[in-house]
């Protein structure tokens, strides 16, 4: 970057600053909401709710198939050329 183009753009550095940080923090959320060990843990739950008669049947396969289809999403998004 020259010293004329740095002067110019000087002024969006806290912008890009903050961008860099918005999409750290996007990076490690999506981290979380895709890590397979806490989905499986959330599947054992719902097994446990079910089996405790705190959610139906038709809950619990609703809330698994979310869960197995998060699983399903964060391996793709693991895969794909550029995944984390």
């Amino acid at each position: 970057m020259g010293l004329i183009t740095g002067l110019l753009t000087l002024p969006l550095a806290p912008i890009r600053a903050t961008v860099a940080i918005a999409e750290q923090v996007l990076q490690q959320a999506e981290e979380v909401y895709y890590d397979p060990a806490l989905i499986r843990r959330e599947l054992e739950q719902v097994d446990e709710l079910r089996q405790a008669g705190e959610i139906s049947e038709q809950e619990a396969a609703e809330l698994e198939e979310d869960l197995i289809q998060r699983l399903a999403d964060g391996r793709r998004r693991r895969s794909a050329p550029g995944g984390g």
